[in-house]
This record gives structure tokens, sequence and C-alpha cells, in this order.
């Protein structure tokens, strides 16, 4: 399904120009990140964006999860009119709809919620219904999946897909919140996006032993995984990745690799592995990358949980990966492992962080993005918590102040007589922990979550109550870069009071849209 939608012509308050739906978490199926048609904001009218407004939701915190990152939808068919319209996903089990241009609460729809999850070591959790703040952040119950949006159908109509607090793919009118698909059990919570292709909906379980899981939109059957003994679970912020032969990719955690000991259930940890759906009806492993040194990232935690992204050059199809180790990994689809052990990238960068291999406030989260500018540079731009590594990687451009507690690092794609690699071009100002970018015409749109990412203390050792993260962090700020130099354009500053934790940005139709863990949500755009 083509996930971009092109209003070749809408009427902005900057005069004709383009806007862009987004319709699932990164934008597009190949989760870029980037909004190719959007040009309502530029280097040149990007300094006044301003706050437009805000609006507090009654959404209460989830371990450190509140509201998703948001979706938009511009000029849909509603019983009032053409409208654009926003999507928010709240942890506690809750889908609202907003009008994107003033905050206002069309529609929302509530969801019975399923028992808290429970993860951690024993004695090192400290969950509940009566607060949930307290809730261990890798399993916070609730909702944390952000849907997506089906294409128009002949009457104008979209369904909004999503998986429920229990499990349960349900799809909604976008103009009312009216179920009009499902509920469908599966039995597996979603934590990551999820995507829409070819009549069907497609997430991954992140729990240890899962696979892929995906509903088929005509005839409601569940397709699960067979043949996978697991692997850390599958990870990936933006859920997984689609390339054009419609193999699933995803991230695995920390887990054992081995593909030998039962080859038809291989345990594939610390990896980047694709997935088929078979004539059997069942999703089964097809491909794989490895990085050689696994075993090592497995025991400092280390493991590729960014989600990839893919894009095409010169007629052939990529991927970039990255993780908490802190390099990127250009991979071929058709190819991935590259030799038959499956762990030789076409190329790897040096690390450009994380020199101290620090799990928890260091290294390369969330997911990778990837856009070409008007002279045909492919650009890899990948969003990096803690220091940066000069010694290790040296970037042309780095700006100011240096980035200490992370930031955004950019890559171009050089191809020298057929050698593809991946050249360091620059390195953002400092970020309060970097968060996956958007690109919208030339700028890069990231933020700085606020988030604390300590999990362990000298005092308390390894913890799993949210609320001691909650009270440390800081607050979110968004940046907008220049995508060819990384120079800061503009910034939210103190605008936005409270930390965000696994969420994203969203631009679309000229406006910045964020959530943070207060449950509030903010629009920034330009005044008319």
């Amino acid at each position: 399904m083509k996930k971009l939608i092109t209003l070749a012509a809408v009427a902005l308050s900057c005069g004709a120009a383009l806007a862009q739906n987004w319709t699932m978490d990164g934008g597009d199926n190949a989760r870029s990140g980037w909004a190719k048609d959007e040009t309502v904001l530029t280097k040149d009218n990007v300094k006044d964006l301003t706050l437009l407004w805000s609006i507090q939701t009654d959404v209460k915190p989830h371990a450190l999860h509140a509201l998703m990152t948001p979706l938009a939808i511009h000029g849909l068919k509603t019983a009032s009119g053409d409208k654009n319209m926003l999507y928010v996903l709240g942890v506690s089990d809750v889908i609202y709809a907003f009008d994107a241009d003033t905050g206002a609460e069309v529609w929302r729809k509530t969801f019975e919620p399923a028992p808290p999850q429970q993860q951690g070591p024993p004695g090192m959790q400290r969950s509940g219904p009566s607060d949930p703040r307290h809730m261990n952040f890798l399993g916070p119950g609730g909702t944390t999946g952000v849907p997506a949006i089906s294409d128009a159908d002949s009457s104008g109509k979209r369904t909004l897909y999503m998986v429920d607090g229990k499990g349960n793919v349900v799809g909604l009118d976008a103009a009312t919140g009216e179920v009009v698909f499902g509920p469908i059990a599966t039995g597996v919570i979603n934590k990551f996006g999820v995507q829409l292709y070819k009549d069907q909906m497609i997430f991954a379980d992140y729990h240890g032993r899962g696979g892929i899981i995906s509903v088929d939109l005509k005839t409601k059957a569940v397709h699960k995984t067979v043949g996978f003994a697991g692997g850390g679970g599958l990870w990936g912020r933006r859920g997984p990745v689609i390339t054009d032969d419609g193999t699933v990719w995803t991230t695995t955690g920390d887990g054992i690799y081995d593909v030998t000991t039962d080859p038809k259930n291989p345990l594939i940890g610390n990896s980047v592995v694709g997935f088929e759906l078979q004539a059997d009806g069942n999703w089964h492993p097809k491909d794989w990358f490895t990085p050689p040194n696994w075993d090592w990232l497995r025991k400092r935690d280390l493991d590729p949980n960014n989600t990839p992204t893919v894009f095409h050059y010169k007629g052939r199809e990529l991927m970039a990966a990255s993780g908490k180790e802190c390099k990127v990994y250009l991979l071929d689809p058709k190819n991935l492992g590259g030799t038959p052990d499956h762990h030789t990238p076409l190329y790897r960068t040096e690390l450009f962080c994380n020199f101290a291999a620090d799990f928890q406030n260091a290294g390369s989260w969330g997911a990778v993005s990837s856009w070409e500018d008007k002279a045909g540079t492919r650009w890899i731009v990948v969003p990096f918590w803690g220091p940066a590594a000069p010694e290790q990687t040296k970037f042309p451009i780095t700006q100011t102040p240096a980035a200490k507690e992370g930031g955004v690092a950019a890559f171009k794609l050089a191809d020298k007589a057929g050698k593809l690699s991946l050249e360091p071009a620059w390195i953002s100002r400092d970020m309060f922990r970097g968060d996956p970018p958007v690109i919208a015409n030339g700028l890069i749109i990231t933020h700085g979550s606020g988030d604390n990412t300590q999990q362990a203390w000298p005092d308390i050792g390894l913890n799993f109550d949210s609320t001691i993260r909650a009270a440390k962090s800081n607050h979110a700020t968004v940046y907008v870069l220049d995508g060819e130099t990384g120079k800061e354009l503009w910034s939210s500053g103190d605008t936005i009071t409270g930390f965000n934790h696994f969420t994203d940005v969203t631009i679309s139709n000229g406006k910045l849209y964020a959530g943070t863990y207060d449950g509030k949500l903010y629009c920034f755009g330009l005044k008319k």
C-alpha cells in the first residue's frame, strides 16, 4: 500500500505548498522518517516557528510512557466537512483524534485495559494498577504501539489500525472512531509501531521467543512465526521495516546467536532479521545479519535495537542499521549477511559515539532515518545518546555546543568505482538524548527527549521502578537543523516543560507535533 499521500495544492498560510500525510511511525514502509512531499517549512521561514497550541490530555503515565508518536491526515472527509486530523495513542488504552489546526478533540476511543505486565529481576519490580507510574519501563502495559492509517477508499474513508492493550487488532473509522474491523485476538501485546502492507497489518512481538505477527485485513486470519527460537525479542522503536519483496525486517535484542544446534529453529540474537510469509500461512526467518562481535555485545547489553531503514540507490535497494554499540552498517537486503556465516556487511563505520561501551546512557537508540537531497546525495541520519567519539570518527563539521549528552550524526553514501561506503558529514550540537529525526525539505527535525536513561545507580543498583528515572528527567527540546551542515536553525527552547520516552516528533502540513510524559501535546508552526 502506498503510504505517502501528496496534497498537490493545499492552501496554507505561507501560500500554495505541498503537505504530506503521516500515516505510520517513520512515515512509510521503509521507516525512512523522510516527509519527501512536505515543503511548507523552509530554511528561510523555519526561524518563525512558534507554539500554536498545547493541550493537556487525561492520559496517565505507565512507567515512562504517556503519549506516543502522532499521526496526521489532511482533508479527511467527515460529516462536518473535510478536516485536518491528528491522532495520538495514549498508553492508558485510549486513542485520541484532534483537529490538527486547533487542537480541539474530535473523538476518542477507550479500550478495556489489560493486567499490568511484569519484567525484570524479582524484587526490582514495583507495579500495580493503583499507580502504573511505578511499572517497569520494559513492560509498561497498556498500548504503546503506534497505529497505522490506511489509504482512502473510493468514498474517502480511512481506517486506523492498532493493537489494543490486550493484543487485539482493531480498525477504527478515522473520521468517527467507530470500530469497523475486529477485534481480532492475537494473544500478543505490541510495543512498537505497526505496518500496513498488501492487506496485512503487521507488527513485531518484542518478547524473547517472539516473531512477526500479522492479521489479514480481508480474511481476518492471524499469521504467526514458526521456525524461530528467538533471540532477545524483536525491537526497533518504529517497528519493522519492509523491503520491495515484502520481507519484514527488524532487530533482535540481547540474546544467543546459535543457528547450527537446531537449524530449523535458529536462535538469532543481536541481529537484523528478515521474515517472509510462506504458503503454510506462517512467517519464517529468511535471512539475517549478525555482527561478528555479537557475544561481546550481548555481554554488555549493546544490542542493535534501532529500527533500520531501507532506500534505493542507482536501482539497488539498500539498508542502513545501527544500535547501542554506535556503528552504522550498510547492508544488502538480497544478501543481508554477505557471506555464509551472515557476519559481513557491505560497509561498517567506526564508532561515532559510546566509546565507553555504556549500555544505558550512550549509543544509538530508536531508529535510523534517510533522505536524498536535490543533488542526488543519499544521507543517513542517526540519533545517539552520550558524547560523540571524535577520536574514532572525525566529522568534517562539528556543531556547538559539542555533543556530550547526545545528538544526531549524519553520513553520506559514497560510491567509489562501485564500492559503497558511509562518509561522516556532520555531527549536531548537544541534545539531552538525541531521538530519531524526521526530514522535510532539507531540514532535519529532531529532539532531545530529556529522558533520564540511567537504569542502575551506585546506591540502589539496578532498579526498574520508573518513577526514579522520571523524577531525574529534564524536559524535551525540539530542534530544526540544516540537513547539509547540521547547523541549528530553530529550537523550542524551554517551551516544552516535560520529557518524553520512546516517542518521536511528527511533521505534517508545516506543523510539528510532540507529546510528553505528563500527557501534554504540543503543536508548533508558522502563524498565519
